[in-house]
């Protein structure tokens, strides 16, 4: 049997767990006070924007980790995008997950991190900032938030469940979410777009959202998200049925039953 990975201690002597809330918390507080007043907006494509904030919160939080943790690679969404996330010890940031929410004054958003040993993420903060709620999860020690913890839904299927859905910026992808939603609707109980990947994990990991599944995302949207529904007895793959890691861009996560039925149903075969 693998023995367990220690996770390492910060140059500081600090738990990585404690550093990680650090980030999160003042990388938040520095989204949170400039989403309440000005922002810079820039388009990186049709409908996916970057600003001010984002690349603020980024060098805030890896300045950060790079003290505490020098020997660890970062892989981080507006300036350290092409890190290897799967070989070593490297922490995984998304400085705002749900920007474009963030650009238009939408109050959806988060500070999203993880930290991963080969492609395996061991702990994970979702933090969102403007409602002061922190997701968090270290492997084999749960799912937890405020004090309580998680789990992920117990609804026997796509019928009886709330599915929450995002488009993503790839069209044929997003266009093959709208289809999908056309051949769930009306006999789902409803579904959501929510624009933040980390959020839609998150819910799914807590049973906000019976399922949460997506077409289109990237290592740091998904991080904390996949350990937060394994942790709190949920089930994560990609759309054809294999494991969710790291490198996974199409998924679906959420409830066991409820994942088992949308795997049958409806998901099998498709892009992932």
């Amino acid at each position: 049997m693998t023995s367990p990975i220690t996770i390492p201690i910060a140059a500081s002597g600090a738990q990585a767990i404690d550093v990680a809330w650090r980030s999160v918390r003042e990388g938040g507080a520095i989204a949170l006070e400039r989403f309440r007043g000005e922002r810079t907006v820039d388009l990186k494509s049709r409908g996916n924007v970057v600003t001010d904030a984002d690349l603020a919160v980024e060098l805030h939080v890896k300045t950060l980790l790079a003290r505490e943790f020098p020997q660890h690679s970062i892989l981080s969404e507006e300036t350290s995008a092409h890190t290897d996330p799967t070989t070593g010890w490297v922490w995984v940031l998304d400085p705002i997950d749900g920007t474009k929410n963030y650009s238009m004054g939408v109050p959806f958003w988060c500070v999203n991190i993880a930290l991963c040993h080969d492609g395996e993420p061991l702990l994970g903060i979702t933090w969102d900032a403007v409602h002061g709620e922190g997701y968090w999860a270290v492997a084999g020690e749960g799912a937890w938030c405020d004090g309580v913890r998680l789990q992920a839904s117990t609804s026997p299927d796509v019928d009886s469940s709330i599915i929450g859905i995002d488009l993503g910026y790839d069209d044929v992808r997003g266009s093959d979410q709208i289809a999908l939603m056309a051949r769930i609707f009306p006999r789902v109980q409803s579904l959501r777009i929510l624009g933040s990947a980390a959020l839609g994990l998150a819910y799914a990991s807590c049973g906000r959202l019976d399922l949460f599944t997506h077409m289109n995302v990237s290592s740091w949207d998904i991080a904390a998200g996949i350990l937060l529904v394994r942790e709190a007895g949920g089930a994560a793959s990609d759309r054809n049925g294999g494991p969710m890691t790291l490198r996974t861009t199409a998924f679906a996560a959420g409830g066991r039953r409820v994942h088992d039925d949308f795997m049958a149903k409806y998901a099998a075969k498709q892009r992932a």
